[in-house]
């Protein structure tokens, strides 16, 4: 049974809800982050989303060394070292056991399991910021389709309670999850992070063609059903990786020749480095530890590529982090976004 099968039940793990977003479609939005991955992408930014389960990670900071959690861990899997608590992960159940008795808040437990009653209550208590911003909710991950049923379901009672809907994906999944999830929202925010096959398989793990596929039948979906209404393309901009003119000319091309018009917004979303700490609490190694920010020069100039690929440069805008301008004595971590 593959994971996606296993996550049609009655309950779904959601690694965080995330309230007064204004980057995840219109209006102020609630964003639900499921657990579960489809890809394992090279640069992730956040990897505590990519396994299904609920993860144990260690906040050394607030840590107050008592050993409270080694001694109620039924499993084993902590061990107290020079440099702090060592997890085992091999014999970390993911129960939450030691988190729950950290006086300090050192441990956390990264998933947490939701009914859909609850988790429908908890989202619909934001109605009010929807309404008068023309928000919603979305839901993202990790990807949403991984917990394909509960999505769905819960898609479903949004829908019902009128409430604006959409989905952030990154398109890897079967047509028949996406056909059937595409009925309960009101806009795709879709990822297109490389074009070329083989180079995507290497940065993310599978290669594209099914991803390019479902983008089209999206597009195809709303000139048919008028929905979703609004479908915006993201493209994350990784330093030796998606950084390349060849990409972003030959995604700008796909959109202009495949997506008949239907894309409103490709957004080219700069590289950051602020997850570097997930990685170590985790236990995990980056292997983009080391690279730099982007400069706004460099984005600029990429989005101009994007606008002269497309039939409608208009949609295109960019936004992140860039590095630091030493003559000019911006901030490095000045926020930008362009469009035209």
């Amino acid at each position: 049974m593959s994971e996606q099968e296993k996550s049609n039940i009655s309950e779904g793990v959601v690694l965080e809800i995330q309230r007064m977003s204004t980057e995840d479609g219109p209006g102020i939005r609630t964003t639900v982050f499921f657990k579960g991955c489809s890809l394992k992408c090279s640069w992730c930014h956040n990897p505590e989303s990519i396994s299904l389960h609920p993860q144990l990670h260690w906040i050394g900071s607030r840590c107050i060394g008592c050993k409270t959690c080694r001694d109620v861990c039924p499993n084993g899997a902590l061990l107290f070292t020079e440099s702090g608590v060592l997890i085992d992960r091999n014999m970390c159940k993911g129960c939450g056991t030691c988190a729950e008795a950290c006086p300090s808040n050192a441990l956390e437990l990264l998933g947490k399991r939701w009914t859909l009653d609850s988790l429908t209550a908890e989202v619909v208590k934001d109605r009010a910021y929807f309404e008068k911003s023309g928000g919603g909710v979305t839901v993202s991950g990790g990807e949403p389709t991984v917990q394909a049923k509960f999505v769905e379901d819960f898609l479903m009672r949004l829908q019902k309670a009128g409430i604006h809907t959409a989905l952030d994906t990154c398109g890897m999944c079967s047509r028949d999850v996406l056909d059937r999830i595409l009925f309960h929202v009101d806009m795709v925010l879709f990822d297109i992070k490389e074009i070329d096959a083989d180079k995507h398989r290497q940065f993310t793990g599978k290669p594209n063609e099914k991803i390019l596929e479902n983008l089209v039948r999206v597009s195809e979906h709303m000139l048919i059903c008028s929905q979703p209404d609004h479908l915006w393309v993201r493209t994350p901009i990784i330093p030796g990786a998606t950084a390349r003119e060849d990409n972003i000319r030959g995604i700008g091309k796909f959109i202009a020749s495949r997506l008949h018009d239907t894309v409103s917004r490709w957004d080219l979303c700069a590289f950051n480095n602020l997850c570097r700490d997930k990685y170590v609490r985790l236990g995990l190694d980056w292997p983009f530890k080391n690279a730099e920010l982007l400069t706004k020069e460099f984005m600029e100039e990429l989005a101009e590529i994007a606008r002269d690929s497309v039939t409608k440069p208009e949609i295109v805008r960019w936004s992140g982090s860039t590095k630091l301008d030493e003559d000019k004595g911006e901030s490095r971590h000045a926020m930008l976004e362009t469009s035209l």
